[in-house]
């Protein structure tokens, strides 16, 4: 009879064992995730960041509440370092992160921890769009009154970071005088420097172009559009889907048309660098290093799904003017570190040029 009770006792344990109420539940169940923002409220990464976290929540299995919180300063940097640095590594805080990428390669200095360590989730690639003052003197109606502006005044957040460096090489490479001035911090103060006229060339994502400068500073005529950062593949420079419809040329063309020949040398190999890094990973969901396997895995799971929302693309459309069109899967992390790599030469002619040697 004893022998009997204990057969039956252990088959009921084992059975418990396997039954759904004793199943390893979500990682994220009963959690909170925060999803920091590396720029400052109300600009492109912050807007997009905002989509993502209202929709990520309900592809994460478990269901965590989902809030964000902007950590703004130094380029992007001080949001970036404190999710390495500072905050939880128990998948609790994830990052939405813009112009990390290039610094990583260009000035690994600024990291508080290597950014090749933090664990990545997924990268959206992306562009940039260059656009002028219409009252630049002698008056800016398209491109090619660049190289016969006299007071030209781009604006940048800093010396090293890629928007500035792109900024000045475009227009070095077109052989354009300016007066360039740097410090903004992030894009709102450089596109209010714009509008009270301190300054008059800038360049800024696709979602802002849309969202803040296409309505206002261009419906109005007080700018026009450029061009945009052309990207390379390895083979060739293919259209970003953001701005397929708007009808401006990347640079390189414009380069062509004004030149006569293809941009070449030095500043033409450290911009395609420079642009074809930023642009493959313009925004990138990332963890703190040693961050749980599980986390990344859901987390992973919920860009699938949220690529395949429809909620999603209505609202971001609407809001931005393009689907964001997330890679992402187990491979992520693997790409995102092979691609953070830069030749020992370009990397020297860049710290030279951007003045951080």
């Amino acid at each position: 009879m004893h022998r009997t009770c204990l057969r039956a006792a252990s088959l009921t344990v084992a059975a418990l064992a396997f039954s759904p109420v004793y199943a390893q539940e979500p990682f994220y169940k009963g959690k909170t995730l925060t999803i920091v923002i590396n720029f400052a409220p109300g600009g492109p990464t912050d807007i997009e960041g905002r989509l993502v976290a209202r929709y990520l929540g309900r592809h994460i299995d478990g269901k965590p509440t989902v809030i964000t919180q902007n950590r703004p300063g130094a380029g992007g940097m001080t949001g970036t370092n404190y999710l390495g640095r500072i905050a939880p590594k128990d998948g609790t805080t994830m990052g939405y992160l813009t112009s990390a990428a290039w610094p990583a390669v260009s000035t690994p200095d600024k990291f508080d921890v290597p950014f090749r360590d933090y664990e990545f989730i997924a990268y959206q690639p992306g562009t940039s769009i260059y656009y002028v003052r219409t009252d630049v003197a002698p008056g800016m109606k398209t491109a090619a009154d660049l190289v016969r502006a006299t007071e030209l005044v781009p604006g940048g957040l800093e010396r090293s970071s890629s928007k500035d460096l792109g900024m000045r090489l475009t227009l070095d490479m077109l052989g354009a005088k300016f007066k360039y001035v740097t410090g903004y911090g992030s894009n709102q103060p450089a596109r209010l420097a714009f509008e009270r006229n301190e300054i008059n060339f800038f360049v800024e994502s696709p979602p802002a172009y849309r969202a803040s400068v296409a309505p206002t500073l261009i419906k109005s005529g007080v700018a026009i559009p450029v061009f945009y950062d052309t990207v390379f593949n390895g083979e060739s420079y293919p259209v970003p889907k953001q701005i397929a419809d708007l009808g401006i040329l990347p640079f390189h063309e414009v380069y062509e048309k004004l030149k006569g020949s293809k941009p070449s040398g030095p500043l033409w190999e450290a911009y395609l660098n420079i642009t074809t890094l930023r642009g493959t990973m313009q925004r990138i969901a990332a963890l703190p290093p040693g961050t749980p396997e599980a986390a990344s895995q859901a987390l992973s799971k919920s860009f699938e799904k949220l690529n395949e929302d429809p909620d999603f693309a209505r609202d971001t459309l609407k809001a931005i003017g393009f689907v964001p069109d997330f890679e992402t899967g187990p491979q992520v992390s693997r790409q995102v570190r092979q691609a953070l790599t830069i030749k020992p030469e370009i990397k020297a002619f860049v710290e030279k040029y951007s003045g951080v040697d």
